[in-house]
């Protein structure tokens, strides 16, 4: 049954919690929301099972998590704030995706994050390509064309997995939910928007850099730019492909690093 918590700019935020030991919180990426992303409640429920307090939320926007107005990154942040609050105060954040590079702002905020599991963090090789792409999604949103910005936002997308996005039930939802693909792009803009040895300075906390044994080489050198970045964060490939990751893997790998960390932090 969801829980519910309310962020510092009134957003409730809707939330599952399984499990008891050190806190993980899993940080979606573009789309997903709970009620479509078997993966990441599969994962966090393994998780649970063997050692960790685990939180999949829906992020400001999407599923059970409404929210009005525009959705930028800091609503993003106050929301991952309020969780990690409900989980005594510090917790590892998980991210996909782009919920990576959400995560890293999080943590770069100053919010009490213990550590950083990155799965295929999207950095381009081309950092000077991530704000035009960003400021077209922002222009049809504000143009209120919801189904072009989120055309636009996944224009680079594999095209087989874009015709099963674009055929599925789902995406009609996915349209109505564009909106929160705001917090996405503006966190993938501050990630190119300095050498990311400046962007991640004050990030202390371990950190590691998972890839799927599939994977595209941008996603690969993505991991190594960030392992480079970051003192001690390191790059591990475990079972995974299409930019998914593999439930029993992760599972295991995530229980093992957030402990290690623990240890760390204390």
């Amino acid at each position: 049954m969801s829980e519910y918590v309310t962020t510092s700019f009134g957003d409730t935020v809707a939330y599952d919690r399984h499990g008891s030991g050190p806190a993980l919180i899993f940080v979606a990426g573009a789309l997903p929301f709970r009620a479509m992303d078997p993966t990441t409640t599969a994962t966090a429920q393994k998780a649970a099972a063997i050692g960790l307090t685990t939180t999949v939320y829906d992020r400001v926007g999407r599923g059970e998590s409404p929210a009005e107005g525009e959705i930028h990154l800091d609503r993003e942040l106050a929301a991952i704030d309020a969780l990690i609050d409900v989980n005594g105060g510090n917790a590892a954040l998980c991210g996909h995706s782009s919920g990576s590079t959400i995560a890293l702002a999080a943590a770069a905020a100053g919010l009490p994050v213990t550590a950083l599991a990155l799965w295929e963090t999207p950095l381009d090789p081309d950092p000077t390509a991530t704000r035009p792409w960003v400021d077209e999604v922002e222009r049809r949103l504000q143009a209120g064309d919801n189904e072009g910005a989120l055309r636009h936002y996944v224009k680079d997308i594999p095209p087989e997995i874009l015709e099963s996005m674009f055929n599925t039930p789902l995406f009609d939802v996915f349209v109505a939910q564009a909106g929160s693909l705001r917090a996405d792009g503006e966190s993938l803009v501050w990630a190119d928007s300095a050498p990311l040895e400046e962007l991640f300075a004050s990030i202390r906390v371990p950190v590691t850099a998972f890839i799927g044994e599939q994977t595209l080489p941008l996603m690969e050198t993505a991991a190594d730019r960030i392992a480079a970045a970051i003192p001690g964060a390191t790059v591990h490939r475990i079972s995974g492909a299409n930019h998914e990751w593999d439930v029993d893997s992760m599972a295991d790998e995530l229980v093992h690093f957030v402990w290690q960390a623990t240890q760390v932090v204390h």
